[in-house]
């Protein structure tokens, strides 16, 4: 391995470089806040000719993902990126690129969906797509989203997955947030990549086939089976990727979730995205003071790793599980609803949900040591009070 290149970088421009290196051979963009400045990088590498894509400049994002589905259907390795409301105009496609078993990769930089208008944090728009038929892989910082980036080429062009991936990160916090990242080797991430081969093509006249066509109910079914067992497929694909991308670069291992103090935790709280980052201050700062304090991150959200948050959270006293998106299911967020039901009937632990930070409303060390301190109180009583909390919102 090469000695690592530190640059201070945005998010968005840490992922522009990731899809330089891999020089993806279409790229259909559309501007939208606050990705604009990742796909205006890219332009700039291909402008300057560091990359041998084709760049096409569409009028929606709707279109962007039309490009993406023909491009790719064609054999091509396709790239884009979107947010929000972006995404949101992208949803019938979404789905026809994830039932067409299209490898494409896209990041997303998650920003609350309308209305009123937002152009700040929540997921509201990636976890409105969580059923697509998408790969889901969250991002804590900047370095992270980087080599998400690359990783997801190789997780969604696995001949046992053919899925479409979207690596995220949070709007602002992680896009425009200055960051020291080191960039591998140019030659190094072209070699990890390696070379597209599409299983089929609409380019290939000797084997001609149709993608996209009517599928009555005498198929249909069977076709969405197929995706579901390539979902599951990818469980194992994204683990083994993470552990030979560790081997190559030097990096952490990256899996389907990731604890920080969870060997003897006692109360542990489960999140994903940028905020990780901060519960690992707070918990620090409660290990100090002697509380049995854990974390435990979701990296891939789709699929969704039930076996192995059953087993990291089998331990705990208490539990909550922070939300940066509500369902308006007057239940709770829909992180929470899923890792509920991955210990139902398995671990009865009491467990409550945290919906926070909707359109970037910040959250704070305080905010998130009082969610430990409801915790410590739980796990005295043995059961909560309420279910679900709004953390951080004006009465």
């Amino acid at each position: 391995m090469s000695e690592r290149k530190y640059q201070a970088l945005m998010g968005n421009h840490a992922a522009a470089h990731a899809m330089r290196q891999i020089n993806p051979d279409v790229v259909p963009a559309y501007p939208i806040t606050p990705q604009t400045a990742l796909m205006q990088k890219f332009s700039d590498f291909y402008a300057d000719g560091d990359v041998d894509s084709e760049m096409i400049l569409v009028e929606s994002e709707h279109s962007a993902m039309s490009a993406a589905v023909g491009a790719s259907a064609a054999g091509a390795r396709v790239m884009t990126a979107t947010s929000a409301n972006g995404l949101a105009l992208m949803w019938e496609i979404v789905y026809i690129a994830a039932s067409s078993r299209l490898p494409i990769v896209m990041t997303v930089v998650n920003r609350a969906l309308s209305g009123p208008i937002n152009i700040h944090c929540d997921h509201s728009d990636t976890m409105g797509t969580r059923d697509s038929g998408w790969i889901q892989i969250y991002s804590e910082n900047a370095q992270e989203i980087y080599e998400n980036v690359i990783q997801s080429v190789r997780i969604a062009e696995h001949p046992d997955v053919l899925l479409p991936v979207m690596p995220t990160m949070d709007g602002f916090i992680i896009s425009h947030g200055m960051e020291s990242v080191y960039l591998f080797e140019d030659e190094e991430v072209k070699d990890f990549v390696g070379e597209y081969k599409p299983k089929r093509s609409l380019l290939d006249v000797e084997s001609p086939i149709t993608f996209g066509p009517l599928d009555l109910p005498d198929y249909y079914f069977e076709h969405k089976r197929q995706q579901a067992d390539a979902m599951k497929n990818a469980l194992k694909v994204i683990q083994d990727v993470g552990k030979e991308f560790s081997q190559k670069f030097g990096t952490k291992e990256y899996g389907l979730t990731e604890g920080y103090m969870l060997d003897d935790a006692e109360i542990v709280v489960v999140g994903l995205g940028s905020t990780c980052g901060t519960l690992r201050t707070v918990v620090d700062k409660l290990r100090e003071a002697g509380v049995k304090a854990g974390l435990l991150k979701i990296r891939v959200f789709r699929p969704f790793p039930l076996d192995e948050i059953r087993g990291k959270l089998s331990k705990a006293n208490a539990i909550a599980v922070l939300d940066r998106a509500d369902s308006f299911n007057a239940v709770s967020g829909p992180l929470y609803s899923e890792v509920k039901a991955s210990l139902y009937g398995e671990v009865n632990t009491p467990i409550v949900n945290y919906i926070y930070g909707l359109g970037g409303r910040d959250i704070t060390l305080e905010m998130l040591e009082k969610v430990y301190r409801d915790l410590g109180r739980i796990t005295q009583k043995g059961e909560a009070e309420q279910e679900l909390t709004y953390l951080g919102v004006r009465d």
